[in-house]
C-alpha cells in the first residue's frame, strides 16, 4: 500500500495538478506524492488508451498510476502488477482466444470490479476514486473525462485503435497522425475544473508522450482553455532526452511526423501553452535556443531510475513553477 504522505513538508502553497500518461508520468507522480501533501496533489490521467477487451473496461494509463502510487507496479515489465501470475492468459491461448494483450490474474480482478461498477451506473471518476481508496491512495486521481475517448493511429495502411498499434503491432507501423474518437462529446472532469478554478500553485505536464498521452487530455473541449487561464504556471518535463525517448514510441513518432526529435521539438509542440520546460543535463546546449523563444528553461537530471530520482525531479519541478510565478510577478505572459 502507498504510505500516507499527508504530513510531507510541501514547498508550494496550493494544489499541484499533473497531466499524466502511463509509465513516465507515473514515475514523476510518485515523486510528487513524496514532495507535497496528499490533499495538494491532483493527478489527471489520459483515458484515450482505454478500451474494452473480453467485455472488460481496461484503463492502461490510469491503472499504471494506480499501481505505482499503491506500491504494486511491476517494475520489471514496466506495466501491470507486481508478483503477477498468468493462468488466465495461458488458458486463453490454449483455447485459441486472442492473447495479444496480456491481463494478469490479479490485474484482471481490477478490470472486473471497474466494469461492474460502470455497468451499475457509476462514473469513471467515481470508480477510480473507489479503487484508489481501496488501494490506500490518498491523492486525487482523476480520469480526464467521464465520457469515453478512443485514440486512433493513422498509418499508411489505414487507421488502428491505439492498443492494436501499441501492443499488438508493437508500434511498428509508421505514424501519419492521430484522431481522438468521441472527443467532441467529452467534457473535462468537473473535479479538475473545480481545482483549476481555485488557482493551483502549478500545472505540470509529466514526461509522457505528447501525442498519445498528453494531447488527448488537452483535446477535450474546454480543457486547454481552462488550464491556460487558471492563473498558475504550466511546466512541462521533456520526455525526450538526448534525441531519444526514455520509454515508449515518442521519438519514433516524432521522426515519422517529421518533427525534430529533440527538446526543441518538445518546446515547439507545447509552444504558446506552457510557461516553462525542464530538460535533462544532456540537452543543456539547447537551453539558450529554447529560452530565446520566450520559454523559461530549467536544466536538471530527468532520468528517473530510483525513488530518490523521482523525488528530486519532483522538487525541481515545483521549485521551477514557483520561480516562474515569482519572476513574472504573477503575470504569466507566456501563458496568454
Amino acid at each position: 500500500m502507498n504510505p500516507d504522505h499527508s504530513g510531507s513538508s510541501s514547498i508550494v502553497d496550493g494544489k499541484v495538478i499533473v497531466l499524466s500518461g502511463g509509465v513516465g508520468g507515473a514515475k514523476l507522480v510518485l515523486g510528487l506524492s513524496h514532495a507535497v501533501a496528499n490533499d495538494q496533489l491532483v493527478v489527471v490521467t489520459n483515458t484515450g488508451d482505454d478500451f474494452d477487451h473480453f467485455g472488460l473496461r481496461i484503463c492502461p494509463d490510469t491503472d499504471t498510476v494506480l499501481y505505482t502510487l499503491a506500491g504494486l507496479s511491476n517494475t520489471e515489465l514496466g506495466w501491470g502488477r507486481a508478483n503477477e501470475t498468468w493462468t488466465f492468459m495461458q488458458t486463453i491461448k490454449e483455447l485459441g482466444g486472442p492473447d495479444w494483450f496480456n491481463l494478469g490474474d490479479a490485474d484482471l480482478a481490477l478490470h472486473i470490479v471497474r466494469t461492474q461498477a460502470l455497468k451499475s451506473g457509476k462514473t469513471l471518476t467515481q470508480v477510480i476514486a473507489q479503487l484508489a481508496q481501496q488501494l490506500g491512495i490518498g491523492v486525487s486521481l482523476l480520469p480526464m473525462s467521464d465520457q469515453p475517448v478512443h485514440t486512433r493511429v493513422n498509418t499508411p495502411n489505414g487507421q488502428l485503435a491505439f492498443q492494436e498499434y501499441f501492443v499488438r503491432d508493437r508500434c511498428e507501423p509508421a505514424v501519419s497522425g492521430f484522431e481522438f474518437a468521441g472527443i467532441a462529446q467529452a467534457q473535462p472532469n468537473p473535479l479538475l475544473l473545480n481545482a483549476l478554478a481555485a488557482t493551483p500553485a502549478v500545472v505540470v505536464i509529466a514526461p509522457s508522450n505528447p501525442y498519445v498521452s498528453v494531447d488527448p487530455i488537452l483535446s477535450v473541449p474546454g480543457m486547454r482553455e481552462a488550464i491556460k487561464h487558471c492563473g498558475a504556471p504550466i511546466v512541462a518535463v521533456s520526455p525526450i532526452v538526448a534525441g531519444g525517448a526514455i520509454k515508449g514510441p515518442a521519438a519514433k513518432m516524432m521522426q515519422e511526423l517529421d518533427v525534430p526529435c529533440s527538446v526543441e521539438g518538445i518546446a515547439q509542440h507545447y509552444r504558446g501553452f506552457i510557461d516553462g520546460l525542464i530538460i535533462d543535463q544532456q540537452d543543456a546546449a539547447s537551453a539558450e535556443a529554447i529560452a530565446a523563444t520566450g520559454l523559461s528553461v530549467r536544466i536538471a537530471p530527468s532520468i528517473m531510475r530510483t525513488l530518490d530520482d523521482r523525488i528530486a525531479l519532483a522538487r525541481v519541478t515545483l521549485e521551477f513553477g514557483r520561480e516562474i510565478t515569482r519572476d513574472r510577478g504573477g503575470s504569466l505572459s507566456g501563458n496568454e
